[in-house]
Order: C-alpha cells, then sequence, then structure tokens
C-alpha cells in the first residue's frame, strides 16, 4: 500500500447547516424562505412544493401552518416586515365574492344558473348561500384580524393600516347585513356576518387587555423600582457617599466609589427609557469618564433650559475645556450649565496652579483652537481667566447661533 494512501488528507467536513428560523425580511411569515435556507434550496421550490402538497388532500396547508406556528423567528431585534399585502388580498377577495352573492340572494340563482338544477334537495339555495356568505366572511374576518394581529406590529403598515382595513371589513359586513334583512332571507344566513362581527371586535378588546396588561405590568416594575430606590438610598449609596468623605476627593478608592455611586443612580432612577442626548447628559457622562482616568472629582449642575444638544460645538468645547481641567490641575472641577431663550453659558472651574494664555507653547493648540477657535467659527466667546486660585473657562453661546449649531 503506497504512502499517499496511508496519509491522504482528511475530506473537509461540510459547513454546519443553518438553523430552521424564519426569516424576518419575508413574503408572508418567512417560513418558505426559511426552510429553503436551512435546505439549501431556493425559496420557490419550497414554495412549490406546499402547493403541490395542497393538491393532495390538503398536506401542503397543513404542513406550511405547522412549520409556521413552531418555527421561531431568526434573531434581530427588529419586528418582522411582510412584502405581500396580505389583509388587502382578503379583503379584496371577500368584498368580490360578497359582490358576487348579494344580488342572488333568496332568488334561487347564482351567477344565473338555477340552484334546482345543481342541488337535489329542497333546501338547496339556503346550503348554497350560506356556504358562498361562510366564504366571504370568513375572508373579510381573515383581513380584518391580519390588519390588527400582524399588521399592526408591522414597520411597513402600523395602526392606520390596521384601523383602515378593520374598517372596510366591518363596512362590507353591515352592507351585507343590511341587505339580507331587506330581502328577508333564511335566518339561519344572518349567523354568519354576525359571527364575523364579533370576532372582529372580541380581537380588538383582545389587544386593548394586552395594552391594560403591559401598563399594569411597567406600573408594577416602578413600584418595585421605587422600592428598591428607598432601600438602597438609605444603605448602599449611603456608604458610598461615606466613601468618598472618608477617602478624600482624588483618592482611587473616591474615583471608584463616585463612579459606582452614578451608574447606580442612573440605573434606579433613569428608568427603562435611554437619557436625551442633551448638552447636559453629555457633560455628566463624560465627567463620570474622566474621573475613570484621572485622580478628579467632578460636579456638573445645569440650570434653565437648553436646546443645546450633545453633538454641537459648544458641547466639543465644554469637553475640551473639562480634559485640560482634569489632565493638569485635578482635585476637584465644577460646570455649570445656564440656559436661556437668549443662549447657552457653560462655566468650567477647577482649582489648580493657574497659567498664563500667552506662556503656553504656540504647538499646543487644546486652548487656542479646541476651545477658543471652535467657538469663534461658530459665532460664541471663550474666555480664559487663570490665576493662583484656579481657572475659569466661560463659554457662551447666543440663541440665533444655538438653533443654527444645533440645525446643522
Amino acid at each position: 500500500m503506497s504512502s499517499s494512501v496511508l496519509h491522504s488528507p482528511p475530506r473537509p467536513s461540510p459547513p454546519p447547516r443553518p438553523e430552521l428560523t424564519r426569516v424576518r425580511e419575508c413574503l408572508i411569515s418567512g417560513t418558505a424562505a426559511g426552510l429553503a435556507r436551512h435546505l439549501g434550496v431556493r425559496a420557490w421550490l419550497v414554495r412549490a412544493m406546499f402547493i403541490a402538497l395542497t393538491m393532495l388532500g390538503g398536506a401542503g396547508v397543513l404542513l406550511y401552518v405547522w412549520c409556521w406556528v413552531f418555527t421561531p423567528w431568526e434573531q434581530g431585534e427588529s419586528a418582522p416586515s411582510r412584502r405581500a399585502p396580505v389583509s388587502w388580498v382578503l379583503l379584496a377577495v371577500g368584498g368580490l365574492l360578497e359582490l358576487i352573492v348579494l344580488p342572488q340572494l333568496n332568488t334561487g340563482y347564482i351567477l344565473s344558473l338555477p340552484l334546482s338544477d345543481m342541488y337535489a334537495i329542497g333546501d338547496g339555495p339556503v346550503i348554497y348561500d350560506l356556504g358562498m356568505l361562510l366564504i366571504a366572511v370568513a375572508l373579510l374576518v381573515g383581513a380584518a384580524l391580519w390588519a390588527d394581529l400582524i399588521d399592526r406590529s408591522d414597520p411597513a403598515r402600523g395602526p392606520r393600516h390596521a384601523a383602515v382595513v378593520r374598517g372596510i371589513a366591518v363596512a362590507l359586513i353591515l352592507v351585507l347585513v343590511v341587505v339580507m334583512l331587506m330581502r328577508s332571507v333564511n335566518p339561519v344566513l344572518l349567523l354568519a356576518p354576525f359571527a364575523g362581527l364579533l370576532a372582529m371586535f372580541a380581537s380588538s378588546l383582545i389587544h386593548r387587555w394586552r395594552e391594560l396588561s403591559g401598563e399594569r405590568i411597567r406600573r408594577i416594575r416602578e413600584e418595585q423600582r421605587s422600592e428598591m430606590a428607598a432601600h438602597l438610598h438609605d444603605s448602599v449609596l449611603q456608604t458610598l457617599a461615606l466613601i468618598q468623605n472618608r477617602a478624600g476627593a482624588s483618592s482611587e478608592a473616591a474615583r471608584l466609589a463616585r463612579a459606582q455611586e452614578r451608574e447606580l443612580r442612573a440605573w434606579l432612577y433613569d428608568g427603562d427609557a435611554p437619557a436625551d442626548s442633551d448638552l447636559a447628559t453629555d457633560l455628566r457622562d463624560y465627567a463620570g469618564a474622566l474621573e475613570l482616568d484621572y485622580p478628579v472629582r467632578i460636579d456638573v449642575v445645569s440650570a434653565g433650559l437648553s436646546t443645546e444638544r450633545a453633538s454641537g460645538e459648544l458641547a466639543a468645547a465644554a469637553r475640551e475645556a473639562m480634559l485640560n481641567a482634569a489632565r493638569h490641575a485635578g482635585g476637584e472641577i465644577s460646570v455649570y450649565i445656564e440656559g436661556s431663550v437668549t443662549g447657552v453659558d457653560v462655566f468650567i472651574r477647577d482649582r489648580g496652579s493657574g497659567f498664563a494664555l500667552d506662556d503656553v507653547p504656540a504647538d499646543r493648540l487644546g486652548v487656542r483652537q479646541s476651545i477658543i477657535g471652535r467657538m469663534r467659527r461658530v459665532g460664541g466667546s471663550a474666555r480664559v481667566r487663570s490665576d493662583e486660585g484656579g481657572t475659569e473657562v466661560h463659554l457662551q453661546i447666543v440663541g440665533t447661533h444655538a438653533r443654527a449649531t444645533e440645525d446643522a
């Protein structure tokens, strides 16, 4: 036996088969596309298989529904989006069938064909009318339920689309009821439209019940969060504050305690909603990051109303001034934000040894360009006052320029 046979390279293992999940960007339910991806074939082959099995006593429909129910969605945060207007198709077919049935109700004819030739039993017209009405009502009810339960959460459609479809379906069924009453049809036939209306309003009540249940759950969570906040405020937060006072503002223990206190307060009092990306929130977050990197304690206080966003030039200049204070002065730093209808003022003060702006080398562009030059380019101003008692940077931007930088 040759050595080539003994030392033949191992065969590469086939790639792992994708998980069986439904595709979120789908035609109707994502079942066929997900099954095709799992099997490694094209989606139209799977759809053709379902159609072919449907011809064999409806097995394709049962298999499709079974896969639909038991196959989960693929991983992702976005809501499923469907390309096919299922609710409108059901609504159109149901409305067309209603237009065919209504003119012939209780006449013994359907599509100009005498029902006596089609049925050999005495109640042939009633049985045929009932079957056609059941199909029409089922399609209209299906359109309303699909819109209310599925299209409502679809990003491409939404609640307004669901309300329009449900309104048209209810109107068509009410027209059917009025025509049936005017023609004095068999009372048995009236059960179909009334059952359809009941199903539509039941789905709406289910949706409202889900909203009320969600609101109740959120209220319970808020109560639990308030109780936890009260307990932690009396124990953990006071302990962290005591550590900061005993350890000193610039010590490592005080900095870590202050960072943990800020994170705990944000978790307790901010709730699940993300903080607004405004100037005060951004500078508080930036202060927390600086306290972890430098031996400083930064207090950010905001007063008045400000529309300045965190993406503006004022925020960038304030961050640069805070960084310089933490890097060169250390200790305690105070940031005061004052907003009004005329503009926004930001004061950054430290208790360092101070410096002379003229003595700063020309190649050090932090204060000249990142603070003073940046504010001048957006129509604002920056003044630096420094002496032996510390340094104060005053950033100011008037209302018209503040709105211009925010829009930019």
